[in-house]
């Protein structure tokens, strides 16, 4: 388990690569990775009416939808940070990897603040998957928050 962004992206890279072409696919696609430049975006959400843990299995649930979870270590051993990775195909025909990671912070009993961050890795063509699929993501976590519990 790693939490470096190049390296989990080069992997996916590589492992597309291999699809197509073998082991000499994937170990060129991860050598081409490692010099591409990465885009990368971040937007922020809030998300009324959860708690940072309804927010992390709400957010689990989008990101299960969209791609591959990936493990990582936890921001905070306490209960008001949490981290929630996935692998999302981004760019055209959903083919270029984008690591979504979405760090949920408690801002009060039944409050949550998102910071989606969306990155992936660009060749010529800008094709700003990154950017494009931390704006969905943070879209979908928005489109339907969960409601406040009645007392």
């Amino acid at each position: 388990m790693t939490d470096d962004e190049d390296l989990i992206l080069a992997e996916a890279l590589g492992s597309t690569g291999a699809a197509g072409g073998g082991s000499g696919g994937r170990l060129g696609a991860k050598f081409a990775a490692r010099r591409l430049k990465k885009n990368v975006h971040e937007v922020e959400v809030a998300l009324p009416g959860a708690s940072p843990a309804e927010a992390a299995a709400r957010t689990a649930d989008v990101l299960l939808r969209l791609g591959t979870p990936v493990r990582t270590a936890d921001a905070d051993a306490s209960a008001r940070v949490r981290v929630v990775r996935a692998l999302v195909g981004g760019g055209f025909g959903n083919m270029n990897p984008v690591l979504v990671t979405v760090t949920l912070t408690g801002t009060g009993p039944h409050s949550t603040a998102a910071l989606v961050r969306g990155a992936a890795k660009e060749g010529l063509i800008k094709q700003r998957a990154g950017e494009k699929t931390a704006r969905q993501v943070a879209a979908l976590l928005t489109q339907h928050p969960p409601t406040a519990p009645t007392a």
